[in-house]
This record gives C-alpha cells, structure tokens and sequence, in this order.
C-alpha cells in the first residue's frame, strides 16, 4: 500500500509518494557550466535519442542489479513532512524559463520519501546534457535546511510539467516516487496515479516497485502543444525503456511506448498500472466514519473486453485483501473512472473529489492473452492508495529478450470511447428482505441504477426489461427493474441468498429486451459476513 502525499489541486505543491528513485548507471563531470538561461547543465553532450535509451536498458538489464544512489545528507534525510512540504522551487529557474515555448519544467528537492537522486536531462538538437542542481533553484522557506551546505551535485527526486495555456501558473502532470506520475484534466485536480511497472503485485511477499531513474526532457518546437519525456527504468527485475508524448487537454493524453528487458523471469507482471484510492462510497459503508458521504479517488473499473462486451466494476473497500482477474484477448481498454461527479455526494470543499480525473489505458496494437488485473486492498485512511488495476500478458517476459508495449492514457473527466448502451450510475446495498415483514432468513439488497444509451428513449410500456443476473454461489430473488425517470434510465433491485460458505459471491448483471442487450455488463464482488452474523 502506498501512502498519497498530494491532494487537490494542481500545484497545491505536496508529493507523490513511492519507494525511491534510483540514481543512475553512469557518471557525468561534476562541475557544472552556467547556461545563458536560469537552468545550469553539467557535463559534456552526449547524442541521445529513444533507439539509443532502449540500447542503455538493454545493457542495463544484461549486468547484475545495482542499488542506485547514496545516503542523503542527514539534514536532508531527516525533514519531517512540513519541513519537507515548506520546499519550494522557485519558477524562475524552470527549465526553458527563458525560452517562448509552451511548457516549463520545475524541479522536486530530495528528502521525506525521496531518498535516491533521479538524473534529468535536457535533449536539444539531438544532444543530451544534464541538469546541474543548484541551492538557489529552491526557497527553503522553514525547512530548516541550509541550502548553501548543500553538496551541488545532489540531485532531483522528480519533477513537475506546466503549460503555456493557463500562464505556466499549475501544473499538468507530475513525476515523483518509484515509477509514479501523475496528471491532470479540464478541472486541474490530481487524483489516482499511473506508473511505468508493476512486479509481483498482491502476491503475498514484498512487492517489487522498480524506479525511474532517469528523464529525458526533449525541447519542443515553440509551437508544439505536445511535450516528449523519455524515462530510463530499472529494478531488480527488469530495466526498461520508456517514450512519452504528453499532450495537455481535456483529456489529458500520454502516448507511451515501453521497451521492457527482464533480468528474470517475473511471475506476476503489470503493464499500464493504475493506483487509486477507495475508502467509502455509496456501496461500500464499511468505512464510512466520516462526515463525508463518500471518499474516493475513483468508483469503479471500466473495461471494453476484446470481443466488445463493456464492463463496469464497482470499487470496494475489502475486510481482506482482494485479487481478481479478468482473462481478455486483446483487450480494446481499461481504467479506473470518477464516474460520480456530483460534489453533492462527496461535500468535499477541500480536496474536491467530484473532480478528480479518470484514468483510461487504450493499447495501440494487439495485446495477446492475459488478464485485465484488480487488486483491492483494506485501507483504514484516505491518503492510503489501495486500488491497483493493470493488465497482465499471459506470455512471461523472456530474460535477455526485448518486450515492446504500447499504449495511450486518457487523464480526465470522461474516457474518450463511450459504450452505446446504458452505464452504471450508482450501485447501493443493504439488508434484504421485504419492509413490513418478518424476515424468514439472511439476504443482502443490491439497487443498481442505469442511464442513457437505449434506455433515455424506452417506450417501457412496450418494452419488456429483462434483468439477466447470474451469480456464482447462492441465489437471487426479489428480482425487479422499473424505469427511473429522474436519471431517464432504469434501476434493478435484487436480493441475494448465500449459501452456508463464506466465499467471496460474484454477481453478474445486465440489462435485454428480447435479443437486444440494453445496458453495459454490472460485475460485482460480494463477501457474505459470517453465519453468527447474519441477522434476521
């Protein structure tokens, strides 16, 4: 579980957390060269392009893992979280500060999580030239720290991107922790996070979280709306190499092309990862302590399988830890989606979870087998990440052979594909049973509510709705759906009856009239509680 250490708005100027960056597998010069702008460069030029950074994982990946980086200085290691928080660059020293361009790069210091150095390198002409740390590029504020003791070869922990579109005044993506980034949509809030890799996630043991060691920040054309970074990789499983074209906008778009080099073999790989957080929601109250309504950084799990079927996964907040598996070919997209989008159902004026942005992976060519993956995990805290989705090849990755991926993110309020047919809106539950009457046995109530798509111009007087439910333990009864005209879509309520077993229930629902499917695919998983608790 990871623990989130920025909320709300863009350039609200907290942090990403992870496990570190890693430092880097070569060394440049000291001594560092004053550039005519407010950015200094160190070292000589050294030609770089992507065919030559996958060249640098592939080497990497054949030697021996390394550890990277050194200890910090002990002031810098010991900054508490307002110490840390009370750093900031100063805009000024952003690189291409100088230059009439339409983005501007700042600058996270090391300390509190972020205890390796990540390398950062402007590439200008096809030549590379790294970015010299510098004291003065930071108000230390009441840090505490004492920047002129500071060694200048210290180094970055990650950084943040503005646009030229609103002044350069927030941010639009941010880079910091492990492979962790983030990014923003129309409404200028961060929420979940992307990452470049996950390794051996959910698999009871430590899980591996492989760092971004280095960036490489290609300088745009003056009129170029689209930002290319290029990320080298590395753990000890696998080194890599990474293309993204990022694209601010409604939706934010990152084009990334992933070059993968096993040291060994990997059992449980995750392309495209997504993290988030679920604490409580209209569904899951489990946790529901709070003043707040609800508290989530997403609500569900949308995928458009390869054969086409949409499917919308409810988020939840487990008692134990939940791993499930959705076995795809070619899958055509997943993410992690805020579909509620009404403040009314969060009250939340500080962090704004209304707003926050939607995550959506579209591969840009075929994918193979594998399995779109869902890790859920038990989370007491709001600024604990505990929901992580990625897609998982069926293929193992061979060591010592190139493993290419890629694939598109869609950061904002909507996806950018949208299924014809009607969606879920809301899912709620509760005790079961028919008001009014003695209860004869235990049964949990589902009221799940759908809307648009063929369903805003139903004639229900005509039409005959069938609910189609399946469930993998138990039964179903109470069985209903009937037309709810204030969402124009319909809500289908159900009871269900588990049986003696304690395992999780998984609940499959959709909408049809005659032949035709009306309404996306509701998956659900339920864990019924335990006998001595089933109350009637």
């Amino acid at each position: 579980m990871r623990r989130r250490t920025f909320l709300g708005a863009a350039g609200a100027g907290g942090a990403i957390a992870g496990s570190g960056f890693a430092g880097v597998a070569t060394t440049l010069a000291a001594a560092a060269d004053r550039a005519d702008g407010p950015q200094a460069l160190v070292g000589e030029a050294q030609p770089f392009d992507y065919a030559w950074l996958k060249g640098a994982a592939s080497n990497l990946a054949s030697r021996p893992y390394e550890p990277h980086g050194r200890p910090l200085p002990p002031d810098v290691a010991a900054l508490d979280w307002d110490q840390y928080q009370a750093i900031r660059f100063k805009p000024d020293h952003a690189l291409w500060n100088d230059k009439a361009l339409q983005f501007r790069v700042s600058l996270f210091h090391l300390g509190l999580y972020y205890k390796r150095p990540v390398r950062m390198f402007e590439v200008a002409g096809g030549q590379a030239r790294q970015l010299a740390y510098d004291p003065g590029m930071f108000d230390y504020g009441k840090s505490g720290l004492n920047g002129a003791r500071q060694p200048r070869d210290l180094g970055f922990a990650g950084f943040r991107l503005h646009s030229r579109r609103d002044g350069f005044k927030s941010d639009v993506a941010a880079f910091l922790g492990a492979s962790y980034f983030r990014a923003v949509g129309r409404e200028g809030q961060y929420g979940l996070s992307a990452r470049g890799l996950a390794v051996d996630t959910a698999l009871g043991r430590e899980e591996e979280f492989p760092d971004f060691t280095d960036f490489y920040f290609e300088q745009p054309d003056p009129h170029s709306s689209t930002l290319v970074v290029h990320a080298l990789l590395d753990s000890p499983s696998v080194a890599g190499a990474y293309r993204m074209a990022i694209t601010p906008g409604e939706p934010l778009v990152m084009d990334v092309d992933a070059a993968l080099y096993p040291r060994k073999r990997i059992e449980r790989l995750g392309i495209a990862p997504c993290t988030s957080m679920y604490l409580a929601g209209e569904n899951d109250r489990r946790m529901a302590n709070d003043w707040r309504p609800e508290i989530h950084d997403s609500d569900g799990l949308a995928m458009n399988s390869g054969s086409g079927e949409w499917i919308w996964r409810p988020l939840t907040n487990p008692v134990n830890l939940s791993f499930n598996s959705f076995a795809d070919r070619d899958p055509k997209g997943f993410g992690l989606l805020q579909r509620d989008r009404d403040f009314d159902h969060y009250q939340d004026d500080g962090v704004f979870y209304d707003k926050r942005p939607s995550l959506w992976v579209e591969p840009k060519a075929d994918w193979g087998e594998g399995a779109v993956s869902l890790v859920q995990i038990p989370t007491v805290d709001e600024t604990l990440d505990n929901i992580v989705a990625f897609w998982s090849p069926a293929q193992k990755l061979e060591p010592g052979k190139e493993a290419l991926f890629g694939y598109r993110l869609y950061w904002g309020s909507r996806p950018p594909v949208q299924s014809t047919l009607a969606t879920c809106v809301a899912t709620r539950t509760g005790v079961g049973g028919v008001v009014g009457k003695k209860r004869a046995h235990y049964a949990w109530r589902f009221a799940v509510d759908f809307a648009g798509g063929p369903l805003a111009t139903l004639d229900w007087r005509t039409a005959k709705v069938e609910p189609r439910i399946s469930l993998s333990s138990g039964r179903a009864e109470i069985v209903s759906a009937r037309p709810l005209a204030a969402l124009k879509g319909a809500r289908v309520m159900f009871d269900v009856v588990p049986s003696e077993a304690l395992d999780p229930i998984t609940i499959r629902l959709y909408l049809k009239t005659g032949q035709r499917s009306l309404s996306e695919t509701w998956l659900y998983e339920w864990t019924p509680p335990a006998l001595d608790a089933r109350k009637v």
